[in-house]
């Protein structure tokens, strides 16, 4: 029998499917009874949206401070409550009714932008039961003014902020855009970091034609997606007392097998169960016993980091080969293109 357990943020796992954070798939309790019924080792809600405790707590000020017969209305730039399906409190007792029902860890999502006012929600959670937290920090800088150190500044003040006002293990999902990622990963662990999430996936509007507006157009990650978050994760196995979490384009069993080979302790499907179903995790989870006992591996903790960077003296150096390797050796169409 092939062993597929694995452990995250300290969380004995009993396989390394997780459902990640989709309100679609995790904001409905039946649906994590079903993702639970389906394999799936943990999951992690949808996530709470630093927008909607500023608007909370611009309603509640407002109220107290003019009166009930006034009417409250936001400052411009929140976001319409209606877009949010679920508030601080709904989240706080949705916790607690999956961890009465289910027996597999509960992962709390918080996304944020800002430092904020994270502490005291943060304590929240872990007191409804949250077996983790995974702090998703969305933030797109379009000052021109503000520099990429202010950036990462921000970055680990809310991860310091956040963990410590908790005694939960918080992992950072965050996006590959910085210009020393290692660099980032050692401050985000120094800053209270038990694990990175890799990678999260900035998503660009389209422009409608006829209304001659922006509109949003989110497109489901495939797994041309895994190179990125596999190549980052080889590169820092082991360096830092980090767990990984594989995210974007995870689609198959394969794509699991190339995450856990770089050193990923688990990997996130979304994605995948938008397209085809909840169902889909029994696939991948049988098609993933089915290599593993094909070449002959008992266990997934066999495979770990076999494919990581981490019995390379310079990875840098490794990184510039295999670089000079893609280009060298790409063939293009037959007949586009001569060589002398």
């Amino acid at each position: 029998m092939v062993d597929l357990s694995t452990t995250y943020l300290g969380l004995e796992l009993r396989s390394p499917l997780v459902v990640g954070a989709a309100a679609p798939l995790t904001e409905n309790i039946d649906n994590i009874k079903r993702i639970e019924d389906a394999g799936a080792s943990a999951v992690v809600l949808h996530s709470l949206f630093e927008e909607q405790l500023l608007e909370e707590r611009h309603a509640l000020y407002h109220h107290i401070t003019h009166g009930k017969e006034s009417n409250s209305k936001a400052t411009p730039y929140f976001p319409k409550q209606e877009i949010f399906h679920v508030g601080s409190e709904a989240y706080l007792n949705q916790i607690r009714y999956a961890k009465e029902t289910v027996g597999i860890p509960i992962i709390a999502s918080l996304n944020s932008s800002t430092i904020g006012g994270w502490s005291d929600y943060a304590n929240k959670l872990e007191q409804a039961g949250a077996d983790a937290l995974e702090l998703n920090i969305y933030y797109v800088p379009t000052d021109i003014e503000i520099t990429g150190e202010q950036v990462e500044q921000t970055y680990v003040d809310i991860v310091r902020t956040v963990t410590s006002a908790v005694n939960l293990p918080v992992a950072v999902k965050l996006s590959p855009f910085f210009s020393s990622m290692a660099n980032m990963a050692k401050r985000l662990s120094n800053a209270g970091a038990r694990g990175l999430v890799l990678f999260n996936r900035f998503y660009q509007p389209d422009i409608d034609l006829m209304t001659l507006e922006a509109e949003p157009n989110l497109l489901l990650s495939t797994s041309r997606e895994i190179r990125l978050p596999m190549r980052w994760i080889a590169i820092l196995y082991r360096t830092l007392p980090l767990d990984f979490a594989a995210t974007s384009g995870i689609s198959t069993a394969h794509d699991v097998v190339k995450m856990i080979m770089v050193g990923a302790n688990v990997t996130m499907l979304v994605s995948v169960l938008l397209s085809h179903g909840i169902q889909q995790l029994h696939k991948i989870e049988k098609d993933l016993i089915e290599w593993l006992d094909i070449k002959e591996y008992d266990s997934i903790t066999q495979l770990r980091g076999c494919m990581s960077q981490i019995n390379c003296p310079d990875p840098s150096i490794f990184e510039r080969v295999q670089y000079l390797r893609a280009v060298q050796t790409y063939q293009p169409h037959q007949g586009l293109v001569h060589r002398q």
